[in-house]
């Protein structure tokens, strides 16, 4: 029994069942929908409810409109970002816009990572990263002055081979890094940083970046729309 109703207005409620479907193959890819009549009758819903609701998807991406064919399943699935710390660019994959650096005073979790004592400051770098030039993640890199200053990782341009190669170049090698993942609604620079569509969350990650003897040597703050993309990992299991 529910611990409240869904106070969520109908044409989310039916866009949120379709998106499951979607996202779980039950409706495959380039698959048709449903006619409208048969959703109004499935779902007990208006004409225009529906459309909103199928409105939704199509800004979002989940399906495609075909004039006097119908609405379909958009071809391929989920995209899958691989959860690592760096992504090399190519032609038709992942590039960087670099979007900010400066020496800034961090964010209260960002100087809790490091150990830092108030009043602090850090390296930071502000990226935009893409995908065949589609906007995929927002990050803001965060390194100790101590050893970023002088470095690559201070200069506002981009980094050939990115901060893990400037890190081991400083003596610091990334040996792991720790992650926490959160949901919520993105800022006004998030929304529009990453061209989302209305009503779309974003997951959060909050990563550690460790090098020899448990030093923290980044922490970024990872910002992705929950529409277009999954995180993948690979982890060995506990024996």
């Amino acid at each position: 029994m529910a611990r409240r109703p869904d106070p969520r207005p109908r044409h989310q409620q039916i866009a949120a069942e379709l998106r499951a479907e979607i996202m779980s193959g039950a409706l495959k890819p380039g698959e048709q929908l449903p006619s409208t009549p048969q959703m109004v009758a499935r779902f007990e819903a208006a004409n225009a409810t529906i459309q909103r609701a199928l409105q939704s998807l199509k800004d979002e991406g989940f399906v495609r409109g075909h004039a006097g064919k119908g609405v379909f399943v958009r071809e391929g699935r989920q995209f899958v970002v691989e959860a690592t710390t760096y992504k090399s660019p190519g032609p038709r994959g992942y590039s960087y816009e670099l979007l900010d650096v400066g020496e800034v005073e961090p964010p209260n979790d960002v100087a809790a990572a490091f150990a830092m004592s108030p009043g602090g400051s850090v390296i930071m770098r502000h990226r935009l990263l893409l995908r065949d030039g589609d906007p995929v993640e927002l990050s803001w890199s965060f390194y100790p002055v101590d050893i970023a200053v002088g470095s690559p990782l201070a200069s506002r341009k981009k980094i050939r081979g990115g901060a893990p190669r400037v890190l081991a170049d400083l003596g610091f090698p990334e040996r792991y890094f720790d992650d926490r993942i959160s949901v919520r609604q993105p800022t006004v620079h998030e929304a529009e940083g990453l061209d989302l569509p209305a009503d779309v969350p974003v997951f959060r990650q909050f990563r550690v970046i460790y090098s020899d003897s448990q030093r923290p040597v980044e922490v970024s703050i990872l910002i992705k729309g929950g529409h277009l993309y999954e995180l993948s990992y690979h982890q060995a299991a506990d024996r």
